[in-house]
């Protein structure tokens, strides 16, 4: 079968950086090799100086994104714990299955899809949460909450409540301050604005969130402690092997951050920002009417509502077989009603939107 080459501008995975794609085509390293643990150590300060934080314990793990998600809550939820989760769309109702399974008092504060979490309303849900979870970018809708607000209130109220936030689609996309914002526990993936492939979570966590993690999780494979024995070190300083880390899919990480950082994180998200400003300026252009509520709508993720009387499959089939463009559609029950498009790490780019316009319009006619 030919390979063809497509334009990915769905809502992950997106098109690679072509650094990331040097980096994985580079010659495989052992997981125990020095050189290789230099890598995952840069990769680590690469990590934090995206996110904006100065943690210990940021890393990838060896899995996509849904690996950091099961993590933070086999992790940091012990059975009959209360955590509150924001839940504004797919990844916030993701949160609350997983939450669910590993035990926890599950409080759900539901948001109409679209719209920024309620920080109040999540701060009324219950008086002393052991954890609050949000998802800083929904992936399922291409709207923004608000973390420092979210974060900032719940340390005035209760310094025993711990924060984790989803940062799937926002890391490498825009300018992030976890450290800032008080968010003590948050995952990631690689397959969106960082131009990376898919098979990695970023993951970093607070010391004061390490201090009350779970001792021994239910889960082997990503017990943290053990995990952390591997990639920075035990406390005899030495490495203990946990698993075969995926060593090509951390040399990909380590390039596109270096791409990523080489041209700085405001420049990074400056790009995201024009991309996405004249993505959506043309689509209103078009008659189209934006799904996100205003004020609040991603710039690396644009949520369409689809016209009335035009079929989603058929227009994303057209796009995919006479352009070797893939966009997405919505999720759960705007599964048909909404497109979602993204301009994510090397697809911020405007050449990206001129093309998608063009596609869309002669698709539709217009």
């Amino acid at each position: 079968m030919a390979l063809v080459e497509r334009s990915l501008l769905g809502p992950g995975p997106s098109n690679t950086y072509p650094e990331a794609t040097a980096g994985l085509a580079a010659p495989l390293l052992g997981h125990l090799d020095p050189d290789f643990l230099a890598m995952l150590d840069e990769t680590g300060n690469r990590l934090r100086a995206v996110w904006g934080t100065e943690n210990l314990r940021t890393l990838p793990l060896s899995g996509t994104g849904s690996i950091g998600m099961e993590a933070a809550f086999v992790n940091f939820v012990r059975p009959g714990d209360v955590v509150v989760v924001a839940v504004n769309g797919l990844f916030g109702e993701r949160m609350c299955d997983v939450a669910d399974r590993y035990g926890a008092e599950v409080v759900r504060v539901d948001h109409p899809w679209g719209q920024p979490v309620d920080v109040q309303r999540v701060l009324d849900a219950h008086p002393s949460p052991a954890l609050v979870a949000a998802v800083h970018a929904e992936t399922s809708t291409g709207a923004r909450s608000d973390l420092k607000h979210l974060g900032t209130a719940l340390r005035e109220r209760d310094e025993r409540t711990l924060l984790l936030a989803d940062c799937v689609t926002s890391i490498g996309g825009e300018e992030i301050a976890l450290d800032d914002w008080g968010v003590d526990i948050a995952y990631a993936g690689t397959q969106k604005c960082l131009g990376v492939a898919p098979g990695l979570a970023p993951f970093t966590v607070s010391e004061r969130a390490w201090q009350r993690r779970v001792e021994r999780p239910t889960t082997w494979y990503l017990d943290l402690g053990l995990i952390g024995n591997y990639v920075t070190g035990g406390s005899s300083g030495g490495r203990a092997y946990h698993h075969t880390a995926p060593t090509a899919m951390v040399a990909s990480l380590h390039a596109g951050l270096g791409r990523i950082l080489d041209e700085g994180m405001p420049a990074v998200a400056a790009r995201h920002r024009e991309a996405g400003a004249a993505l959506q300026d043309g689509l209103r252009e078009m008659g189209l009417e934006l799904f996100a509520s205003e004020g609040h709508r991603l710039s690396q993720l644009t949520s369409v509502v689809v016209p009335e009387g035009v079929n989603s499959g058929d227009v994303r089939k057209r796009l995919l077989t006479d352009y070797d463009i893939e966009i997405g559609g919505g999720a759960g029950q705007y599964a048909n009603s909404v497109w979602r498009i993204g301009l994510m790490g090397h697809n911020a780019r405007l050449d990206r939107v001129e093309m998608l316009l063009g596609a869309l319009k002669r698709v539709l006619g217009r």
